[in-house]
């Protein structure tokens, strides 16, 4: 693996104050709700596919890949396998498409997904998915809009492993900040949106799928509502491996000559922390290529 080793040099470094530090990935208080209100609808698609189409999910494609071994290995409730690859394809396609939409403004994307997932309720709410085709149909629909969320924000909104697994090691590490009530608040949300899910599925089927479109037509109105949010712009915020390295990211990343053609790479040297952003004068400072 290609790592990137800070040059033995002391490099002197600026300290900002904390409120130069964005919370989440860059964004207000109105954007921050945005976020709640997409993991909670995340939990609630997941919740009614889940309970309703047949025991697979639309957005969480870890337990998906799991769900096919074991269906593979003969485990599992028949036709698993089917309803898996289904939702992995679909979801693949929306991820692609969010790709390809990373360009226009956040509340167009989220108006797609406001429009697949409503598609989805009204198929389900006037019982127009008899027959195990409608419901594989009905999967993809939903799979596909969990995809263009996936894709929709920096921060993720539709899967928590990482976001759990860097929470837990910031305690442990007793860094702690301001902005990781917010990072507990998406993982509660994402609870709060399956339980309301499960709940209307036990006591209303019909509209089991509803509240999925509800927060997402939420999230839409916070969005739209925020100075320019039909208006396309960069995001700032963490940089993701599963989509290499951006700009704007706040933390830098390596950019430059390939260290692979022997020459050094060069990272802005920005440092984010629970005091605040530490910023060199100059701008960026050498790294050495290893490996490890």
């Amino acid at each position: 693996m290609l790592a990137c080793t800070p040059s033995p040099a002391r490099v002197p470094f600026t300290r900002l104050p904390a409120s130069a530090a964005p919370r989440g990935d860059g964004l207000s208080r109105r954007g921050e709700g945005v976020l709640l209100l997409l993991s909670a609808a995340s939990g609630a698609a997941d919740a009614f596919v889940f309970l309703c189409v047949g025991q697979v999910f639309a957005g969480v494609m870890t337990g998906n890949l799991v769900l096919l071994g074991a269906s593979a290995a003969g485990a599992g409730e028949d036709g698993v396998a089917l309803r898996v690859v289904t939702a992995l394809t679909a979801y693949a396609c929306g991820a692609a498409s969010g790709a390809l939409m990373a360009r226009l403004p956040l509340a167009v994307v989220l108006l797609a997904e406001a429009v697949l997932l409503g598609a989805a309720a009204v198929l389900w709410g006037f019982g127009l998915v008899p027959s195990y085709g409608d419901r594989l149909r009905l999967l993809a629909l939903v799979s596909l809009a969990m995809g263009i969320q996936g894709r929709a924000r920096v921060t993720p909104t539709n899967y928590f492993t990482g976001t759990l697994t860097s929470l837990a090691g910031r305690a442990a590490a007793r860094e702690l900040g301001p902005g990781d009530g917010w990072v507990l608040g998406r993982l509660g949300a994402v609870v709060a949106g399956a339980g309301l899910a499960a709940v209307t599925e036990r006591w209303w089927s019909p509209g089991a799928a509803l509240g999925a479109v509800v927060l997402v037509a939420g999230a839409l109105a916070l969005e739209s509502a925020r100075r320019g949010g039909w208006r396309a712009g960069p995001e700032t915020g963490k940089p993701r491996p599963d989509r290499g390295i951006q700009p704007g990211r706040l933390e830098g990343g390596c950019d430059g000559r390939s260290p692979l053609g022997g020459g050094l790479r060069w990272v802005s040297a920005l440092r984010l922390s629970p005091e605040g952003l530490s910023v060199r004068p100059g701008g960026a400072v050498p790294l050495t290529p290893t490996y490890r």
